[in-house]
């Protein structure tokens, strides 16, 4: 995955060595635990493990994965991260994001997430990007909904619980 620019954001591909302080502390964020999960990172070298056995790992298998996204404004400040994935649960890849919340309500998702679709379905040649949100994640909804998802069913969460996932998608016609 190549190195996406819009008009006030980089998106580049994560770095264990470069990122690893950022990724600790957005996994361990309230609103991430809450509407993502706990991944059980709570250590540098947890984060670390975890960009080279989850991202890094997925750009050498697939070509692509999450990404970090950067101010272009503010010297590379990361704010968040944006990109594509391929879910063992999933039957296409879907679309991810998550900002820190002192990012949030900026248009920076979805200016990201507008630039990542384009790239999925352009370069990459999908057909399908799928995307998963809790039922109480309203923000989530609302933004895949602005950038053409739309709602297809809701499905059992992949952990095994009894709590479900809303299921969207943006098809090719």
């Amino acid at each position: 995955m190549r190195t996406l620019l819009t008009e006030r954001l980089r998106i580049r591909r994560m770095s264990a060595a470069e990122d690893a302080a950022f990724m600790l502390s957005l996994l361990n964020d309230p609103s991430w635990l809450r509407f993502i999960g706990d991944r059980g990172v709570r250590t540098l070298a947890d984060s670390q493990a975890y960009i080279e056995n989850g991202p890094v790992e997925m750009y050498g298998r697939l070509g692509f994965g999450f990404c970090v996204v950067e101010s272009k404004h503010s010297a590379g400040q990361c704010l968040g991260i944006c990109g594509i994935s391929q879910r063992d649960y999933l039957d296409s890849p879907d679309l991810g994001f998550a900002f820190l919340p002192e990012h949030s309500g900026q248009g920076f998702a979805y200016e990201a997430a507008a630039e990542v679709l384009r790239y999925a379905q352009g370069e990459l040649g999908l057909k399908c990007v799928l995307a998963t949100t809790r039922p109480d994640n309203l923000r989530s909804q609302k933004l895949l909904e602005k950038l053409g998802l739309q709602f297809e069913r809701l499905m059992p969460h992949p952990d095994g619980s009894e709590r479900q996932l809303m299921l969207y998608a943006l098809r090719a016609a």
